[in-house]
């Protein structure tokens, strides 16, 4: 299946890419190589030059990144913890949509390019990195499997009190990955507002619905 390719996740490159600098000989280079990045791009829709500033966790993430090191455990438990305080549950106490809306989602990669117009709806791209449904042919590797998901962590019924962890866990982390991970590099969906909640409840469906493709 054809799939469009978001671009919303090319500020990581340019967040990786603002690590990279140092200040030598009194020469500022952090500055400058800042400089050269700003002059390159030029706002273009609804892409807009907010793309280039970092907050502290992609700070603290890419610099680490750079130095070949992983944050030291105390930087990122304070990230977790400060990422964890943004997660929004769901305004109706509802975690479940419709899973076959949940797919269509995980299928789209549209939404955020300077050819998109503000009130396109978003897609969240998750073929790109993940495998799901066990029919697709077509998805990345960036991060696990996602097939059986449900399943796998034995949730028959998501509404079920012994569900709640598991289904209070997949918000937040669809919500804002980086608050179980500091420097987790998937998409924080609901934080940074590409899919509206909504669109969450319905890809919560498609992962943990036992009627879902993905967990048969």
């Amino acid at each position: 299946m054809k799939k469009t390719i978001s671009f919303a996740l090319i500020p990581l490159a340019v967040v990786a890419l603002s690590a990279c600098t140092t200040s030598v000989g009194g020469v500022d280079y952090d500055k400058m190589h800042a400089d050269v990045v700003a002059a390159s791009f030029q706002p273009n829709g609804i892409a807009t030059m907010a793309y280039l500033k970092q907050d502290e966790a992609n700070r603290q993430c890419s610099a680490a990144d750079v130095a070949g090191k992983p944050l030291d455990e105390k930087a990122a438990k304070a990230i977790e913890a400060a990422e964890l305080k943004t997660v929004k549950m769901p305004s109706d106490g509802k975690f479940l949509g419709d899973w076959k809306e949940g797919e269509k989602i995980a299928q789209s990669g549209r939404g955020l390019t300077w050819t998109d117009k503000a009130d396109t709806p978003n897609g969240g791209n998750c073929y790109n990195c993940h495998q799901m449904d066990k029919k697709e042919i077509s998805f990345g590797n960036l991060g696990p499997s996602l097939y059986n998901y449900g399943k796998l962590r034995g949730v028959t019924d998501p509404d079920a009190a012994a569900s709640k962890a598991i289904v209070e866990y997949t918000w937040g982390k669809l919500w804002n990955s980086r608050a179980y991970n500091a420097c987790s590099q998937m998409p924080r969906a609901g934080h940074k507002g590409i899919l509206n909640e909504k669109q969450l409840q319905h890809v919560m469906a498609l992962l943990l619905d036992p009627a879902s493709p993905v967990n048969q």
